[in-house]
């Protein structure tokens, strides 16, 4: 508290200086930076050590400043790579060249407010909650109008609470501003202006959905083809489950990009993730989640109660990578070789299949390769970069030729696995022609080493599988392979 009244002396004592240019006051969260502080603490806090939900939770008791100061308190918090607005900036820009003092005013707790206000180093003054005192709403008025009159300040604010403080200002400035609050707004005797901002459009949302991810839900065709049972029954209730994966999937990238926020900023090609970036709010976000969820586990409940478990299990087995797995050297990449092998679980309990062993053992290899690749080329990138090692993954830059060997490794063993295949009985139960099968291999071997390749020469710089559905190379050897395999029925 103290701290904060230093700050707002700080302002009335400027305010005798500038009567004639009145300050310019700035809000924080939503306005001059695209985000909210209280959600991207709360969820860094959460994702780092879980169990500060039950701190959190006994400090809302407390009021909403005491949660703010609790979910900051622990936090490194890196104030520069935050998504500030450039239309804040150059109306601050204007003001101080016009000799106006400007001023940080925000509801953040007072530890992450200095640091943003050092970051910029463009503010006369700062203020914000305390542990106690959450400055918003007729607070922050009540403080502005006691250091500058009521009156005396402009001020840029962006939802509801700065209704309050628009009211006791000379100038309401508004951005991101919603069309129920620019109507209460505009029945204020206040002046009005409005800063230009970009609402996001449907490529925005289908960015932050991840659709282009969709194709690795594809797999869930493989039982089908591999069983040779492609009927029409069985091709709708996949689209069903196709459909019900894509939602689940989705829900669970935003739950991921929300908990990834500081560590999407200081990535090359993250940071531009709607959410990293601001282009979406985080609470609409937060509220798309558990919607896309309930949407997908509808859908699955109407496959079959097996799917809807096999569903289930995905997204708690996802959940687990996303706040702890992925941080685990190695485990990472085995728990998302596991998650495109239960896409194939999936597919094969939806139209009522048995799932091979072979199957299943050269799934989880070939997947393994491909996640091992996706590791490397994200090391990579950062070291050629020169970017710092990753904080949420536990990965050094001198691991990256071992990372090769392993996705090599693993790449070749899933041909070995169908080259033992190809050996057995149990190849004769659906092929006549089983020895076609083994132009399958080369095709394999070629595939797999070309990823490294690529991934080593720096030319990969997204999932492995999005990648491949866009190569040329890559189409083509899979076109060659399912030629082969129809050669073999």
């Amino acid at each position: 508290m103290a701290d904060q009244s230093i700050h707002v002396e700080d302002m009335a004592a400027c305010r005798s200086q500038s009567v004639r240019r009145r300050p310019l006051v700035v809000d924080m969260d939503g306005t001059l930076v695209r985000s909210d502080l209280l959600i991207e603490t709360a969820l860094s806090e959460l994702a780092c050590r879980p169990r500060s939900a039950i701190g959190m939770f006994n400090a809302l008791r407390c009021g909403k400043a005491a949660l703010k100061h609790y979910a900051a308190s622990s936090l490194d918090f890196d104030a520069s790579a935050l998504p500030y607005d450039e239309a804040v900036l150059e109306e601050i820009e204007i003001a101080q060249k016009d000799g106006r003092p400007v001023y940080l005013a925000s509801a953040a707790t007072e530890r992450v407010v200095r640091a943003v206000a050092d970051h910029l180093g463009v503010f006369d003054g700062h203020v914000g909650s305390d542990a106690t005192t959450n400055c918003t709403g007729k607070t922050k008025a009540a403080k502005l109008v006691e250091a500058f009159g009521e009156g005396g300040f402009d001020y840029i604010g962006n939802d509801a609470d700065d209704l309050a403080v628009w009211s006791k200002c000379g100038k309401a400035i508004g951005i991101r501003v919603s069309g129920r609050v620019s109507r209460r707004l505009a029945a204020m005797p206040v002046e009005a202006k409005y800063l230009t901002d970009e609402k996001p459009s449907w490529r925005t949302w289908a960015h932050l959905l991840r659709m282009h991810q969709y194709s690795k839900n594809l797999l869930l065709l493989v039982p089908l083809l591999a069983s040779h049972q492609l009927t029409p029954a069985n091709l709708v209730v996949l689209g069903i489950g196709f459909v019900s994966f894509c939602l689940c999937a989705s829900s669970v990238y935003i739950i991921n990009d929300l908990v990834d926020l500081q560590a999407d900023r200081m990535h090359p090609t993250k940071r531009l993730r709607p959410l990293a970036d601001g282009k979406i709010p985080l609470i609409h976000a937060l509220f798309a989640a558990p919607l896309l969820f309930l949407a997908s586990f509808i859908l699955a409940a109407g496959v079959s109660p097996a799917f809807f478990a096999v569903l289930l299990g995905y997204f708690a087995l996802t959940t687990a990578y996303t706040f702890y797995l992925k941080r685990k050297m190695l485990i990472d990449v085995v728990t998302l070789a596991m998650l495109y092998t239960v896409r194939i679980i999936a597919g094969a309990t939806a139209i009522g299949v048995d799932v091979s062993p072979w199957l299943l053992t050269f799934a989880i290899f070939i997947f393994l390769a491909l996640a091992l690749v996706k590791r490397y080329a994200e090391l990579a990138t950062r070291l050629d970069l020169q970017l710092s090692e990753p904080s949420n993954r536990n990965y050094k830059f001198e691991d990256l030729g071992v990372v090769a060997a392993f996705a090599a490794a693993a790449g070749y063993n899933s041909v070995t696995v169908f080259a033992l295949y190809i050996s057995s009985p149990d190849v004769n139960v659906l092929y006549q022609r089983p020895q076609m099968l083994w132009f399958v291999c080369p095709v394999l071997i070629y595939w797999i080493s070309r990823l490294v390749m690529i991934a080593h020469r720096r030319s990969m710089t997204e999932d492995p599988i999005v990648f491949a559905m866009t190569d040329r190379n890559s189409l083509l050897s899979f076109l060659i392979a399912g030629l082969a395999v129809v050669a073999a029925v």
